[in-house]
Formats: C-alpha cells, sequence, structure tokens
C-alpha cells in the first residue's frame, strides 16, 4: 500500500489528513498517535529529504526533529517515553519547544508510581518480584513529574496513569484497588487532567467508576490483549467517568504485544484492519462532540499496522 521504506505513498493523502484533523481539534477532539519516531511513517508523514545528511538517512536527525513535521499532520501525540523514567527540565524544554503552543500533548506518568509489585522480567533485575515503595507515591509524582511540566500544563491534554494487570497479590479486587487509589486521586494537583487505563477486566465495577468519577479522572477506554472490547467498556452505565474522554487504540483483543510486534513493524502499511475497532473510535468521536466534552484518542501502529492509516480511515468523511 505505501511502497518501499522511503517513497512517496501514493494511496495516502497527508495534507487531507491534516484538514480533517484541525477541524476535529477545533471543536476540541484531539486524535493522534501513540509515538512518534516510526522510520516507517517516511514517505507517508514523514519527508525523507528532511531527514537525509551528506547523501544518506540520518536516525538521529529523525529521532531529534520528526515531532515538528509530525505535529504540522497531527494535532497531539501521547508520550510513552515517560512512562520508562522522569524526564528532566532540560528534555520538557526541547520536547515543547519542538511543536506549536496549540499542540497538546498526553504523556504516561512513569510506571515507578503506578507498578505496585515488579514483574519478574530482565528488564527489572532484581527487583523483580518485589513491592515498589513508591506505588502512588503523591510526593513522588509531584516534585519528580509534575513540577518540571508546570510551565507546560495549558500544553498537556491529559496524563495518563497506566497500571498493568496485577497479580492477586497486589489487589484481589477492584474494591481493593479503589480504596488505596482514592485518597491518592484526592492529593493531585488540579492544574492537570488526568486518566487511569487497567489491564483487570474485572476491576470494570461501579466501585472503580465511581473512584474515579469522584475526582473527575477520566477511565481510558483502551484496545488491548485481555480487555473488553472497546463497544463493551462503553457501554457499562457508568464508564464515562470525566468531564473528557481518552483512549487508546493499542492492540486486537487476544493478541500478545510481542506477537504485534512481529506481524506488523517496520509499521509502514495497515496489515489487519480491525472495523469494530474503528467503529467505536467513531462512536467515542460523535458522543464526545455531542456532549461537547475534549476527547483525547490515540492508536498505536500494533493495532492494524500502521496509525496514521489507522486514523486517515476512522475520521474519513
Amino acid at each position: 500500500m505505501f511502497g518501499t521504506l522511503f517513497d512517496p505513498s501514493p494511496d495516502f493523502d497527508r495534507s487531507a489528513l491534516a484538514a480533517r484533523l484541525a477541524d476535529l481539534a477545533a471543536g476540541h477532539l484531539y486524535v493522534g498517535t501513540s509515538s512518534w519516531k516510526y522510520e516507517g511513517w517516511l514517505g507517508q508523514i514523514y519527508t525523507p529529504a528532511n531527514y537525509t545528511v551528506r547523501g544518506r538517512f540520518s536516525k538521529r536527525q529523525f529521532e531529534d526533529e520528526c515531532l515538528r513535521e509530525y505535529a504540522t499532520v497531527f494535532p497531539t501525540v501521547c508520550g510513552d517515553f515517560a512512562f520508562y523514567q522522569f524526564p528532566s527540565e532540560a528534555f520538557w524544554r526541547r520536547l515543547f519547544a519542538k511543536a506549536p503552543e496549540e499542540f497538546r500533548f498526553a504523556f504516561k506518568v512513569p510506571e515507578q508510581l503506578t507498578c505496585r509489585i515488579w514483574p519478574e522480567h530482565p528488564r527489572y533485575g532484581a527487583m523483580g518480584g518485589l513491592e515498589n515503595p513508591s506505588f502512588l507515591d503523591a510526593d513522588l509524582l509531584a516534585d519528580a513529574f509534575l513540577r518540571p511540566l508546570e510551565p507546560f500544563a495549558e500544553r498537556i491534554g491529559v496524563l495518563i496513569f497506566e497500571f498493568g494487570a496485577f497479580p492477586a497479590r497486589a489487589f484481589r479486587t477492584a474494591a481493593e484497588f479503589a480504596a488505596v487509589l482514592a485518597p491518592f486521586l484526592g492529593r493531585l494537583p488540579r492544574r492537570f487532567r488526568y486518566a487511569v487505563e487497567i489491564r483487570n477486566a474485572d476491576f470494570l465495577e461501579p466501585v472503580y467508576f465511581d473512584c474515579l468519577r469522584s475526582h473527575n479522572v477520566a477511565h481510558v477506554f483502551n484496545a488491548w490483549a485481555r480487555m473488553p472490547e472497546l463497544t463493551t467498556q462503553m457501554a457499562h452505565p457508568d464508564a464515562f467517568t470525566a468531564d473528557f474522554v481518552v483512549s487508546r487504540a493499542l492492540l486486537k483483543r487476544g493478541r500478545a504485544y510481542e506477537n504485534a510486534v512481529e506481524l506488523f513493524q517496520p509499521y509502514d502499511r495497515i496489515q489487519e484492519p480491525l472495523p469494530e475497532v474503528r467503529q467505536a473510535l467513531r462512536t467515542l468521536l460523535e458522543l464526545s462532540r455531542q456532549r461537547r466534552m475534549q476527547a483525547y484518542i490515540y492508536v498505536n501502529n500494533r493495532l492494524e499496522g500502521n496509525a496514521p492509516g489507522t486514523i486517515e480511515a476512522i475520521i474519513a468523511d
């Protein structure tokens, strides 16, 4: 569909996509992708000549500068990188300088605040299996993450707390989770919008939604391997918990993350359309428009193979 890695994509109209996304953003409906540094989008979203040094593609220049070009097409992006670190003030200054004032960022909050028991995975080394003493530490969040973001608060659409699937030794029920989450949410500065994304399907209960609603925190409607379909989540009578809407379309239900990576890299074309997910996202946008709620919708490459192509299909007239 999109040719070779560096060739223009004849079937993709970048200008038309940018215009349609701008129209939606004018109504406070922001649609973008999860992360942005994908070489598979060269010739589609990115102009190869912009990242050519001495006649050769420069990966460094691409990664340093491609956000500027991304922001000429999309009005928002979700920065997944923040999940793995507490970025410095200098980092934030450089990042925000690469996008216009009207561009809206979403960021995942560092996992040091959202992981109760460290997974037994090589990435966590000796911490694997141990309890995390910084779990839901409101002071750490305020000092290490929110304070450096204060100068840019007006340009941040939402901050997302992504909670991986909790084992039973962490929380057995939604009520147990809500009992710990509620006082934490109560301490959050109102300067920002917040959303919670969970991976325990059995936690989608009134006690969880009530906890979020009491603090005007959005439930993230998330398409993920072990979560109910978006339409099922949206049908829950309590699921709209804030005066704004957040959704992340990440994976086909039942598909492992690693499998999606293997299938879809380098993310240069759609390989498996998912009509049900697309229609659910259209419905979310329309509901948000009807209710005059801001919406932040993010699509991942690993959903269908190419996030820009998925978004183009979702918002087509």
